[in-house]
């Protein structure tokens, strides 16, 4: 009787390794796509008057400022300096957002790394590692 309760157990066990295995796999297929699309992604922002274009990646890093030949006919250097900022930033913001849409698409519903990149909190890449760990104390 202990030997089939034993294979019955073992062939659940399989079965639940079988069904996370694929997970696994489909999850590491999906990041891979990531990889790919975040490398690729440019977003670009104008100023309001369009003489300042600026180019980020994925990560906010600026790819290219563009300067309207008609900007030099202001003379500022202070107003210039300040909108080119603000146009950096604009870009970098909707970067910022364009790359929590991929990684939310191929992350998990709940994911830690989604929450991470949209709050900057650590803790959100711990959860379900605590939550994992939090019940195993609770159960042993």
């Amino acid at each position: 009787m202990s030997e089939r309760a034993d294979r019955d157990a073992n062939r659940e066990l399989r079965a639940r390794f079988d069904d996370v295995y694929g997970q696994y796999q489909q999850l590491r297929s999906g990041l891979d796509t990531l990889q790919a699309r975040l490398a690729q992604l440019r977003v670009t922002r104008r100023s309001p008057d369009g003489h300042v274009t600026a180019t980020v990646g994925a990560q906010g890093q600026l790819i290219a400022v563009d300067l309207a030949p008609t900007i030099y006919r202001d003379r500022d250097a202070e107003a210039l300096s300040r909108k080119i900022t603000e146009t950096v930033q604009a870009a970098v913001a909707a970067a910022s957002r364009a790359t929590q849409d991929l990684v939310a698409e191929a992350m998990p519903a709940g994911s830690g790394s989604a929450e991470f990149l949209r709050t900057g909190d650590f803790g959100s890449l711990l959860g379900r590692a605590d939550a994992v760990l939090g019940r195993g104390e609770g159960s042993a």
